[in-house]
């Protein structure tokens, strides 16, 4: 077959391909251009999950007679100066959008600059074919309708999803967009859908537009980021560690105002999180960097969707550094939704109504009414399950509160001057001595403990030569240890952190991970799993009971340390139920 040049109407239907995926890819690059023209306000009206109408409004800055003639053609853009692609510093670039939506669609474009006598019409139809511009009344801005979007391509339309998923996604696309711009108004209507509306909050005020987009709960369980590194700035917010999901879905980046998806900030962010969270949970985070755009090349998708960045290193390590920090600075606060979930289990059932008495059964006697002798037993005998504590000295409202008992060998009851808490102690003293291993770790190898005799610990004899091998390893830990025959290790020296611990335990624990990674040379890669089996051993366990003085110690050393609101497997080391939460339990609050 010769070759041979395509027709002007087969090229812009390619270009929209790759373009106009679904209506919600047509809402990201109308929008986009409206705010690439300084609009302020932004109205977005949708019917039938936009295939059958797409309305964008804006205040922005309009277009001219020749603007507008030039913006239906194809590779024309007002967004490139002195034609540079590794200086692109606004969202839209390309020249493609307009003329390739006005291939697979009713296209009209209405414009009006500030110093105009009235607006201009263009509308674009039949796979290109244009009519226009006229003059049409309209304030300064511009508005662009697309009806029956790949009305003429039932190929595509086919593939459409319902008309409420597709609203979903346009929905989602709106959102992601007001998220990176809180100084615009948006509005979202239309027939298929209840109206969104996120005012204006000014420059600076991203706080509050989180709040506004993705709720008030996550901005109260969340750390705010600001830092620079490498030239590379990292802002937002990302929430506690136990304020997770089920998925990623609530996670939200963004790089030089415009949404993307990139493996490289998922990576950093799951990496960040490492510590904190279980497997199957995710941190929600609403991410923004700001990097030289030189450094960034945002032409490697026709959707603008994914990125490339020349030093992925700085990037990550950028991240890292600021959700880090901003975590540790958070200390032991834990999320408020951990409250929330206790109260609902807490929740007893209503009560069946009560059955009628029957005329000869006997009115029971008020236990008030009751003679000493006749009072139930046990009821003004202190509990046996229940140590009682008096406050030694003068109290000081700390913030995880005085201890008061210890429930089931396992539980601190504080209190501090706004309500109850509810401490695990070891899932407390996990996550503090997970943390001085890191310190230690940090500034050499770990102090160790001699064993005035080895312990010698039995396990199979691939396991043997597993930790025979990572031995020089493991003493950078304050583990050391030594082949003790075919089937058996002998620990001479363990963490001094640990204290008295299940040494065999802890051996046979790290050999179950050494297996598991089934690499020995990529044990410093794994150094927080090594450290994280360590602290767990280390910790104090349930079932022990504390005395008064160590609980105290254990509520102090809480607040001093980092990351202490979550044990080192992601669960909440405390609980706490303000005045109100208990009031409410017992339907006291008004």
């Amino acid at each position: 077959m010769p070759i041979r040049q395509l027709p002007e109407d087969l090229i812009n239907r390619i270009a929209a391909g790759e373009v106009v995926e679904r209506p919600a890819s047509v809402v990201k690059e109308l929008v986009e251009n409206s705010i690439d023209a300084g609009a302020r306000r932004i109205v977005v009206t949708t019917a039938n999950g936009g295939m059958d109408l797409i309305r964008i409004s804006d205040d922005g800055h309009g277009m001219d007679r020749q603007d507008l003639l030039l913006s239906v053609e194809r590779h024309a853009t007002s967004k490139l100066s002195m034609d540079d692609l590794d200086d692109i510093r606004t969202l839209g670039f390309r020249g493609e959008a307009l003329a390739s939506i006005g291939s697979v669609a009713r296209l009209s474009v209405a414009s009006r600059t500030a110093d105009a006598e009235s607006g201009l019409v263009l509308v674009v139809v039949d796979n290109g074919r244009r009519s226009g511009p006229i003059p049409q009344a309209m304030n300064r801005g511009t508005v662009i309708e697309v009806r029956d979007l790949f009305a003429q391509v039932p190929a595509r339309r086919k593939f459409l999803k319902s008309a409420r998923a597709e609203g979903a996604a346009i929905t989602d696309v709106v959102k992601r967009l007001a998220m990176a711009n809180p100084q615009v108004h948006f509005v979202l209507e239309g027939t298929d859908r209840t109206a969104s509306n996120w005012p204006s909050v000014g420059e600076g005020a991203l706080q509050a537009r989180l709040g506004q987009v993705m709720g008030a709960d996550f901005v109260e369980n969340a750390v705010v980021l600001a830092t620079q590194r490498h030239g590379i700035v990292v802002a937002g917010m990302a929430g506690l560690p136990t304020y997770t999901r089920a998925n990623s879905l609530s996670q939200f980046y963004f790089v030089n105002g415009r949404s993307v998806r990139d493996k490289v900030l998922v990576g950093a962010v799951r990496a960040a999180y490492a510590d904190y969270t279980f497997r199957d949970r995710f941190p929600v985070v609403s991410l923004y960097v700001a990097i030289d755009p030189t450094e960034v090349d945002v032409n490697v998708h026709p959707a603008k969707a994914e990125l490339r960045f020349r030093d992925q290193g700085a990037l990550r390590g950028a991240v890292i550094t600021a959700i880090g920090q901003a975590l540790a600075a958070a200390g032991f606060k834990a999320s408020t939704t951990v409250a929330e979930d206790i109260i609902e289990a807490f929740k007893a059932p209503e009560m069946a109504e009560a059955p009628a008495r029957s005329a000869w059964e006997p009115q029971a006697t008020p236990i008030a009414r009751l003679a000493p002798s006749e009072q139930l037993q046990g009821f003004a005998e202190p509990s046996a399950r229940v140590e009682r504590f008096e406050p030694v000295g003068e109290v000081v409202d700390y913030p995880l509160g005085t201890a008061r008992t210890q429930m089931f060998d396992n539980y601190i009851i504080a209190q501090n001057g706004s309500g109850l808490l509810l401490v695990d102690q070891h899932a407390a003293h996990e996550r503090l001595v997970y943390e001085r291993f890191k310190a230690q770790m940090a500034s050499g190898p770990v102090a160790s403990q001699r064993q005035l005799i080895p312990v010698i610990v039995e396990l199979p004899e691939e396991d043997c030569g597993r930790l025979e091998e990572a031995a020089p390893e493991l003493e950078r830990f304050g583990l050391y240890l030594d082949r003790f025959g075919p089937r058996a290790i002998a620990v001479r020296e363990t963490p001094a952190l640990l204290g008295t611990t299940d040494i065999a335990g802890l051996v046979r624990d790290l050999a179950d991970g050494l297996a598991e990674w089934d690499s020995t040379a990529a044990l410093s890669d794994r150094m927080e799993a090594i450290i994280a089996r360590m602290a767990c051993h280390g910790s104090v366990r349930s079932g022990r009971r504390l005395r008064v003085d160590e609980m105290n110690a254990l509520l102090r050393d809480m607040e001093a340390t980092p990351h202490s609101g979550q044990c080192i497997h992601g669960r909440p080391t405390y609980v706490e139920l303000k005045k109100g939460d208990i009031e409410r339990l017992f339907g006291r609050s008004r």
